[in-house]
């Protein structure tokens, strides 16, 4: 893997893979307000229009929040917030949540998660309930969680079976409601589970266009931490073998391998059940859309280059 190469206004880099460029069209990206506020312009990072995920993590302002979503839109991009269903008290404040994002910030799209919390702050405990709540009726767009190596969260047998069961649900409800609808999932660093698990999510019937959680460049110690706190399972070996060579210990880990060979994948096989990649910048945002700048050509120019 090469290191990357962040001197200058416009790093030069080899030729650019036209599978991969493909493959990363209309990426998203994953931002909190505090490392939002870090950058002073997404525009020579992100492409026009990029939906951008905004994290809710427990304890983090709804202010904070839709401030976030507004200076996103502001400048061009399409905020999609969480909405943790453990940390929303009540439909008042569901409801509440819903007209500040629209009424200041025009969110039209909503990633609905169970949330990060052992024990629900109030009415609601899973992204089904959010869903049938009808609060979100007047979203264009609404992605949900997927888990491609499971959830002990939701599994603690390790097991994958309440993960099928919701998703079975969320599928039905997708085709009853006629919901845009995608699942972005966690992020993983080993191509063949995850082909293996979109080719067993098609069997079985489940259509949902699925989002691939990408960690974007960052140092090795990151992502082995990010990695363990949340849970990733069978990827983690990649991680752990990379640690034991001393040559590799400091150079930045990047996607180029994993995503490679998603991008071949889906090419010899255009049905594929993955429709995009969701990055998570665990190693900075800045370093994450310089690399997809990098290596998506024409897919990922930013909105305003250097």
């Amino acid at each position: 893997m090469a290191l990357l190469n962040f001197k200058g206004d416009s790093a030069q880099t080899a030729a650019v893979n036209p599978k991969l460029e493909a493959f990363l069209q209309g990426y998203s990206i994953e931002v909190m307000p505090r490392t939002a506020e870090k950058i002073a312009d997404f525009r020579p990072l992100l492409p026009a229009g990029t939906r951008v995920y905004i994290a809710h993590i427990e304890g983090t302002a709804i202010e904070d929040m839709v401030a976030t979503a507004k200076r996103l839109s502001d400048e061009g991009f399409t905020p999609m917030p969480h909405f943790p269903a453990r940390i929303i008290k009540d439909r008042a404040t569901l409801g509440d949540w819903i007209a500040r994002y629209q009424g200041e910030a025009g969110v039209k799209q909503a990633l609905l998660l169970a949330g990060g919390v052992a024990t629900p702050h109030g009415d609601f405990a899973t992204s089904m309930q959010l869903m049938e709540s009808g609060a979100f009726s007047g979203f264009d767009r609404l992605h949900i969680a997927g888990h491609p190596e499971g959830n002990r969260d939701i599994d603690p047998d390790g097991s994958d079976k309440m993960v099928m069961e919701a998703l079975r649900w969320k599928q039905a409800f997708s085709e009853r409601t006629n919901a845009k609808m995608a699942m972005a999932t966690q992020f993983c660093f080993e191509p063949a589970p995850v082909i293996a698990w979109a080719e067993r999510l098609a069997a079985e019937g489940i259509s949902l266009p699925i989002h691939i959680g990408v960690a974007g460049p960052g140092k090795l110690q990151t992502l082995l931490k990010f990695a363990i706190a949340c849970g990733v399972g069978a990827s983690l070996r990649v991680l752990q073998k990379r640690a034991r060579d001393v040559t590799k210990l400091l150079m930045p880990f990047t996607p180029d391998d994993f995503l490679t060979a998603l991008a071949e994948h889906k090419a010899a096989n255009p049905g594929f059940g993955i429709e995009s990649v969701h990055f998570f910048p665990l190693g900075g945002i800045t370093a994450n859309a310089t690399w997809a700048i990098q290596n998506g050509g024409a897919a990922t120019a930013p909105a305003t280059p250097a």
